[in-house]
């Protein structure tokens, strides 16, 4: 196998039908409990007496990490305490949404979570339920949110709080003093040993159903594309198999694909113009962008000379993070490699070239200039290169998954999953063998769409390929 991507060119590609996935694997309450003892064993580590995770509609992900339970419409809180017990705070509606009983987790309502104009009467003070689980007066509460701070930008960076103010006022008040009350989100999500960046056989099985999800979807989408369909259209044709979205949804024509983060409206395609589609559930997302285009001809003279250029070096640079991501490598190392490929006449990268993926669509990135994180087995990672045009407006893309496995982690999929390791075999061999995009043993592309790139997308059986 060649051990560097090669030269860059387009072949006539068919894209396999790796298959599909009729059974959502489950995880199990021993998971969710093994789950919540290592947190209470990293509160005690961290000299920490009592965490209190906080959740949203938008920011659910440690909440759903640790019971199963995310919540909706409301806010909610989940406390720990050194001795293992748990006490989850909920608003009105949830107090029919609740975790397994098995969990083990004993359910409070506080209504000030509930929507405006719902029932108020009938709750404890939110102060009351919090001293009765034992904060008080010098006791070290540690406050998990959905970041924590590096203190470049900000000041007192361990004190700073992502929680909503009438919370974080409440318990410095109770534990009387602004120093017993510290951000805790890097137990859960430090990019070094964060407890979500590593992933169970179980974990990694859903993760892969999410991307069969979110791959077929985009594939459809794709072939949906015509001269004049609307983006509403097109986005009909994502389908989330019930699954909750992680991200929302985008599908742009035109001079809207600037817009990067745009949801559909009415914008029609157009011939010769760029288009992006990107959908994500939890534990997934697939991106596609390209030339609403038979190939380089039909595009404006300006961009029939550059566009071909950039998605050839786009396509390197993407071949190359492949090749690099392994157990072992170092995030600052993979960085520089794909930053090495890069040709800046062409393009910039717009955010870090890859990141975590999981319930959340980005959880943190290991890929940061001279990042010293090792990448381990379990990590869920996601090839996230955006380029940023630096001659004439265009873009282009491809966004799928991969789980990183030792030997050990690879048997307990293929044991437990037997299905799910099958596909993830075919995925492999179409990537080394027909893209010519070498991989290590340890890479699992999850994606029904693995390292594929159609640049002109109207005729999407000419893809890009490493020789």
């Amino acid at each position: 196998m060649n051990n560097s991507p090669g030269a860059i060119g387009i072949e006539r590609i068919s894209l396999p039908s790796f298959g599909t996935e009729n059974n959502y694997p489950q995880l199990s309450i021993a998971e969710y409990q093994q789950r919540l003892r290592a947190l209470v064993a990293r509160m005690a580590s961290a000299q920490l007496d009592v965490l209190v995770v906080y959740a949203e509609r938008e920011h659910f992900a440690k909440m759903a990490y640790l019971t199963g339970f995310d919540p909706r419409f409301e806010e909610a809180v989940l406390l720990l305490d050194r001795a293992g017990h748990k006490l989850l705070i909920v608003g009105n509606e949830c107090m029919g949404y609740l975790p397994d009983p098995e969990l083990g987790c004993e359910a409070v309502l506080f209504q000030e979570f509930s929507l405006l104009g719902q029932p108020r009467e009938t709750s404890r003070p939110l102060r009351e339920i919090l001293a009765g689980f034992g904060i008080g007066a010098a006791v070290r509460t540690g406050c998990v949110g959905w970041k924590y701070f590096d203190g470049q930008l900000l000041e007192d960076a361990e004190h700073a709080i992502d929680l909503p103010a009438y919370l974080v006022d409440l318990l410095r008040e109770l534990t009387r003093g602004r120093q017993y009350i510290t951000n805790a989100t890097a137990l859960l999500m430090n990019p070094a040993n964060g407890m979500r960046v590593i992933n169970s056989a179980d974990q990694i099985a859903q993760f892969e159903f999410a991307a069969i999800q979110t791959s077929e979807s985009v594939l459809a989408a794709i072939r949906s594309l015509h001269e004049g369909v609307a983006e509403y259209e097109v986005a009909r044709c994502l389908d989330s198999a019930g699954l909750p979205l992680s991200v929302h949804t985008m599908v742009n024509f035109g001079e809207k694909v600037r817009r990067g983060l745009s949801s559909p409206g009415s914008g029609r395609a157009r011939q010769g113009e760029m288009y992006v589609i990107a959908y994500g559930i939890y534990g997934a997302l697939t991106c596609r962008a390209g030339a609403l285009t038979m190939s380089a001809a039909e595009l404006t003279p300006e961009l029939s000379t550059f566009y071909p250029r950039l998605v050839e070096n786009y396509f390197a640079v993407l071949a190359e993070w492949y090749r690099s991501v392994k157990i072992g490598a170092l995030g600052g190392d993979v960085f520089a490699r794909v930053d090495a490929r890069r040709d800046p006449s062409l393009y910039a990268f717009a955010v870090n070239p890859g990141h975590y993926l999981h319930l959340d669509e980005w959880v943190h990135s290991p890929f940061t200039p001279r990042s010293e994180v090792t990448l381990c087995s379990g990590m869920v990672l996601q090839s996230d290169i955006i380029p940023v045009s630096a001659g004439p407006f265009c873009y282009v893309n491809a966004e799928d998954g991969i789980a990183l496995a030792d030997a050990a982690l690879r048997t307990e999929i293929a044991q437990r999953h037997p299905r799910c390791w099958e596909r993830m075999t075919q995925r492999r061999r179409f990537m080394i063998e027909t893209l010519g995009i070498p991989l290590d043993e340890s890479v699992l592309p999850l994606s029904n769409t693995p390292g594929w790139l159609a640049p002109y997308i109207q005729d999407a059986e000419n893809a890009l390929v490493c020789r």
